[in-house]
């Protein structure tokens, strides 16, 4: 077109020259209007006119009920359960004495049975037969209680030098009875743990290592006594107060497990106090 003379015009004028009265000035060459024009006023006092929500704050699409809501039910935070009773496991004494691999009975007398022994306890192997009845000490149905209990005691008082190696065998039965939680239990083994600290010399010293499986449920129950006010506790003589059992305990573990005891009791018990030096 330049060569034959006609003048070049740009795509804007070329635009302009066809539009409509009214709407001249209403394109640029970068896109659609702006603000010129009739278009752009309608788009001007559409937006001035518009009142923008917040988000979430408007009722569009929501829908409506005539019947009443429904309370949602309550749930309480679970509990951890530290003093809930644990399950009791059978033990191996129980399969043990229903198999008749043990040498005792029971005695039943007018007053009150005993345990009766068809060998000499000085020539039972202890290494063998010890970690037995300390297994049983978990049980709570009679006859298996009463002849761990009983048999336990038994060989204690005669065992002399034989309990000394025994003592690292001894340590996951009575884990077990005290993990069981259960307060009957754990007093028993209580009375057995002292028994067994004063039964032959360096078993306190002895129990020391295993301080850390032995105390952690010493420090949960050790505040449990019950709070009677000013009445008076007749089962006191029975010695069944937990609290007061693990204190004596600690006491014996202190007094009986050399230089080192009081430093790893208050390692796991940080509340514990010496009686040594007090």
């Amino acid at each position: 077109s330049a060569a034959l003379g006609t003048p070049r015009t740009s795509r804007t004028s070329r635009m302009e020259a066809t539009a409509p009265d009214g709407f001249v000035g209403a394109f640029s060459a970068r896109g659609p209007p702006a603000t010129g024009g009739l278009r752009g006023q309608a788009f001007d006092d559409t937006a001035s006119e518009r009142s923008w929500r917040e988000k979430k704050t408007g009722t569009g699409g929501q829908s409506y009920s005539t019947s009443p809501r429904k309370q949602r039910p309550v749930i309480d935070p679970p509990k951890a359960g530290a003093f809930q009773r644990r399950p009791v496991e059978a033990s191996e004494f129980r399969r043990f004495y229903d198999r008749g691999d043990l040498p005792i009975q029971i005695q039943h007398n007018a007053t009150q049975n005993r345990i009766v022994w068809k060998v000499e306890i000085e020539k039972l192997d202890y290494h063998h037969y010890l970690p037995i009845f300390f297994d049983g000490l978990r049980e709570k149905e009679d006859p298996y209680r009463f002849l761990a209990v009983e048999g336990v005691h038994n060989m204690l008082e005669k065992g002399g030098s034989k309990i000394l190696p025994v003592v690292p065998q001894l340590i996951i039965p009575i884990k077990k009875a005290l993990n069981t939680r259960d307060p009957e239990v754990m007093v028993i083994t209580l009375k057995v743990l002292q028994a067994l600290v004063l039964s032959a010399e360096m078993v306190g010293e002895a129990l020391v290592p295993y301080y850390r499986q032995l105390l952690p449920v010493f420090n949960i129950f050790r505040s449990h006594t019950p709070n009677i006010g000013d009445e008076i506790d007749y089962g006191q003589r029975k010695r069944r107060n937990l609290g007061e059992l693990i204190d004596e305990t600690l006491e014996i573990f202190e007094v009986h497990g050399g230089e080192d005891a009081f430093i790893n009791i208050k390692y796991m018990i940080p509340t514990y106090e010496s009686r040594v030096f007090a």
